[in-house]
C-alpha cells in the first residue's frame, strides 16, 4: 500500500545558549543559585505556550556570537559551549513567541528557517465507474441503422 503526504508550511528557530546560562532571579542568593537552566525555561515555555515541538541539542565544537571556540571535553562536559533550542511551529506562532519571551531571548543568536511539514497517511484508491448509466444493448440503434 502506497502512502500519501500532506505537506504543510512550518518555521523553525534556533536558539543558541550555554549550558551555564540560567534564568534571571530576582530573589537573594540561594534563589539565584537553584535557578533554572535557560534552555530548559525556553523549552517550557513553548510546551506551556502550545507549540508543536522543542528540543536541546548539545554542541560538541563551536563558538557563538563571535565569542572563543570551545570543545566538548572526553569525560567532563564544557559548560561553555553552545548549547541549540529547536522551536518547531507555524511562522507567526513563532514570533508570538518571541514577543511574549523577550526577556528569556534578549541578546541571542535566533535564527529562522522555513520548513514543511510532512504527515505520512496511508494513501486511498478511489474506483469509479466510467462505463454508461444504461446497458450496451438497451441503446437505441435505430439512429445507427441506415434507412
Amino acid at each position: 500500500m502506497k502512502h500519501q503526504i500532506i505537506s504543510q508550511e512550518m518555521g523553525k528557530i534556533r536558539i543558541y545558549v550555554t549550558p551555564g546560562e540560567k534564568t534571571e532571579s530576582s530573589g537573594g542568593f540561594w534563589q539565584k543559585l537553584n535557578s533554572k537552566p535557560l534552555y530548559r525555561a525556553i523549552i517550557n515555555a513553548a510546551k506551556k505556550d502550545g507549540l508543536m515541538n522543542a528540543s536541546a541539542f548539545m554542541t560538541h565544537y563551536g563558538f557563538s556570537a563571535g565569542g572563543k571556540v570551545h570543545a566538548a571535553g572526553a569525560e567532563i562536559p564544557n559548560p561553555s559551549l553552545a548549547l541549540c533550542v529547536e522551536i518547531i511551529d507555524r511562522k507567526d506562532h513563532l514570533e508570538d513567541f518571541c514577543r511574549h519571551h523577550g526577556r528569556l531571548l534578549q541578546g541571542k543568536v535566533i535564527i529562522y528557517k522555513h520548513v514543511e511539514h510532512w504527515d505520512v497517511t496511508p494513501g486511498h484508491l478511489s474506483e469509479k465507474d466510467i462505463s454508461p448509466s444504461e446497458p450496451v444493448d438497451s441503446l437505441n440503434t435505430s439512429a445507427l441503422s441506415p434507412s
